[in-house]
């Protein structure tokens, strides 16, 4: 994968970060808040590839011939699930006040925002990708996505949120596209 494809991925798959950092920053941005976030989901954005990759490799080699398709599948899935997602929007309920960055809801938080990253990795095995740099890069990019957006989030009105899911959908879907061209 090359550097820009990199980084468009990461930036794809940080989106669902950014929304989440955003929606829970609004609320929940002391520093120690903003960092288990942060920390939780660039941690998530990186081992989640990697799983993936690892879990490519128990499929056939015959698989191989399939897997731009596989690819193509799973990105455009994720991206048209991040589409619908961000152009609904999400309504939370603000009176709720258990702090989203610690316990069972940081882990939930970091699983679902990391799961198309997953779907990321597990395509990249097929395709016979070195998966170890672009790993770091989306967890390195998670990160720093969640801690900004904690800070927009802190002054801005949920509502944006969404349509940062709704453009990762779209660079998502742009990719699987790429990927069988």
């Amino acid at each position: 994968m090359q550097l820009v494809q990199t980084f468009l991925v990461a930036v794809a798959l940080g989106c669902d970060a950014f929304a989440v950092g955003m929606s829970v920053g609004a609320r929940f941005c002391r520093p120690r808040q903003t960092f288990r976030l942060s920390f939780h989901l660039g941690l998530f954005q990186f081992m989640m590839p990697i799983l993936g990759w690892f879990l490519s490799r128990w499929v056939p080699e015959a698989g191989r011939v399939w897997g731009p398709w596989v690819a193509f599948a799973l990105l455009f899935f994720i991206g048209a699930r991040m589409l619908a997602g961000g152009l609904k929007g999400s309504h939370q309920d603000r009176k709720e006040c258990v702090d989203p960055t610690r316990g069972l809801s940081l882990l939930a938080l970091s699983v679902a925002a990391s799961l198309d990253a997953l779907g990321v990795g597990f395509g990249m095995g097929l395709l016979g990708t070195a998966m170890l740099v672009p790993a770091l890069c989306f967890g390195v990019t998670a990160g720093v996505m969640t801690w900004v957006s904690m800070k927009l989030g802190n002054r801005l009105s949920l509502k944006f949120g969404s349509w940062i899911e709704a453009a990762g959908g779209l660079i998502l879907i742009a990719l699987a596209i790429e990927f069988v061209l």
